[in-house]
């Protein structure tokens, strides 16, 4: 016959398990949503012109990350902005690259012969590395500074030639 108190420490020890289960299953099933001061995700992709690219692989420039579809009109009518915004800072070690999360290969290359896409451009067709960021609404943009740090999330579009964009992305070059 056990005592009481051998009852009441594994009962004890039993809920803690089942405290620690609960935790570790839940941790495990959370999506990670990425945020101003987090390290951005490490990711690799290749680009339209064939270029392998990464986020390790910008060091000492400054990122912006769109992820985009072109299904979405918000994005598409963002991409104007993008470009002028490459343009203007690319020489000073800006990179702007946008990656489509467009499931159909020939929608998105049609798409990209006519739009005249300046900036770096990529297609994640399982949204793989637009998952790791916790981005689910498009388009969605992470600024990314030379230390790996998102510095500015943008949910929606966005005009990044807007004035204060423009003297905020010049501050960090």
């Amino acid at each position: 016959m056990r005592s009481p108190t051998v009852d009441r420490v594994l009962q004890v020890l039993i809920g803690i398990l089942f405290v620690a289960l609960v935790y570790v299953v839940t941790d495990g099933i959370r999506e990670p949503v990425v945020v101003v001061g987090d390290t951005a995700p490490r990711f690799s992709v290749v680009t339209d012109s064939g270029l392998k690219v990464s986020r390790s692989e910008f060091g000492g420039k400054l990122l912006v990350l769109n992820f985009w579809a072109t299904w979405c009109p918000p994005c598409i009518e963002e991409l104007p902005s993008l470009n002028a915004l490459h343009r203007q800072f690319s020489p000073s070690g800006l990179v702007v690259l946008g990656v489509s999360v467009d499931r159909n290969e020939s929608v998105y290359r049609n798409f990209l012969k006519r739009a005249n896409i300046e900036f770096l451009t990529a297609r994640d067709p399982n949204a793989n590395i637009s998952a790791d960021y916790g981005t689910f609404k498009y388009p969605e943009t992470y600024v990314i500074d030379r230390n790996g740090k998102v510095v500015l999330k943008i949910i929606s579009s966005t005009n990044w030639t807007d004035e204060k964009m423009v003297s905020y992305i010049k501050s960090l070059l």
